[in-house]
């Protein structure tokens, strides 16, 4: 079992010299490393901002766990049972725009099948290298779980299908980090970069310069190309390095292909860059149909969620990406090869 909390946007902004005050705090949450940095306010000020975000990811983490007691996971119970669940006004909300978001992705990106994830091991602290039953992948399949299964009446949810069973981790980090700025500007902090686990929003400069940020390679330490985040943007990675398990020399990864129930293939990582409202949210949900549909369908599926930037790895290292992505990006190797898409 292999899990990478790399950040797979590795900071690069922190070098050189400057005068003013920078604060910098990382924590553990969602299953991956958090990092907030404040540039140009007092520690105190700083210190508490970031306090105040660090309780919201835990709030978000406690309330939208998978597999451990939570509020989702007492969703999931209640429609296991056939049974409506009263939820809280927010997670209502967040499930109606993830069926949304899903409908958009033509059903590529697909929170009802948590219980595929849970077949396939990736629901655990500690998966293993094993295979699942294909028998329970092949009926679970055949339930053909989907968000628009999902009934509201204001804030109860049932479900016409017993096999839904919801799994926000596609989502829930992108919808942090946009709690996270709304903190952020609430409390007067105007120039800072907030990690969830490579999913990044920047507000702000660092200073002089706009914060810049590498997105990580999928297969050796380092960035394979940086970029200038600017206030307001955010980047987020999908990747088939950062929780996956090895077996008889093939990997296989924690994004499940909802049509088929197996890893995706064929892709190692998309990057995508996200503006104006909701951009953290969007960063997080947006890339995954992309990785699902591959090599052959990205640009599709880009233009599905009205994405202009965006970067796919393919298997054999190869980088596709847009031309108004390209425009954005330094190669760290300047001899890359690149597909550009028009």
């Amino acid at each position: 079992m292999k899990t990478v909390w790399a950040l797979l946007v590795a900071f690069l902004a922190l070098t050189g010299c400057s005068k003013q005050p920078f604060h910098q705090e990382q924590a553990y949450v969602f299953g991956t490393i958090v990092e907030v940095s404040i540039y140009g306010e007092d520690e105190d000020k700083a210190h508490r901002a970031t306090a105040a975000v660090l309780a919201e990811f835990q709030r978000l983490h406690d309330m939208l766990h998978a597999w451990q007691p939570s509020e989702l996971s007492s969703l999931n119970t209640a429609i296991a049972q056939g049974k409506t669940f009263k939820a809280s006004p927010e997670l209502a909300m967040m499930l109606r725009d993830a069926a949304r978001v899903s409908a958009q992705s033509g059903g590529t990106f697909n929170p009802a099948i948590g219980a595929l994830v849970q077949i396939w091991g990736f629901q655990a602290d500690d998966f293993k290298p094993v295979l699942p039953d294909m028998g329970k992948v092949a009926t679970l399949l055949k339930a053909h779980p989907q968000m628009s299964d999902l009934v509201f009446k204001g804030d109860r949810i049932s479900s016409r299908n017993r096999a839904v069973k919801l799994d926000l981790g596609g989502y829930a980090k992108g919808y942090a980090l946009d709690r996270a700025a709304t903190i952020l500007h609430t409390a007067d902090i105007r120039h800072a970069l907030i990690n969830i686990g490579g999913n990044v929003l920047a507000l702000g400069a660092h200073g002089d310069r706009p914060w810049r940020v590498g997105i990580q390679h999928p297969r050796k330490p380092g960035a394979i190309a940086t970029l200038e985040l600017r206030s307001g943007e955010a980047i987020g990675t999908s990747g088939d390095y950062q929780r996956y398990f090895e077996l008889d020399g093939k990997r296989y990864c924690h994004l499940l292909d909802p049509r088929n129930g197996q890893p995706v293939q064929g892709v190692q990582a998309v990057t995508i860059l996200t503006h104006g409202e909701h951009a953290g949210l969007r960063s997080d949900s947006a890339s995954k149909p992309l990785f699902i549909a591959g090599v052959a369908g990205w640009p599709a599926a880009a233009s599905a969620m009205d994405l202009n930037d965006a970067l796919l790895i393919d298997a054999a290292g190869k980088i596709h990406l847009t031309a108004s992505m390209q425009k954005r990006l330094e190669f760290t190797d300047k001899q890359t090869v690149l597909s550009v898409e028009p």
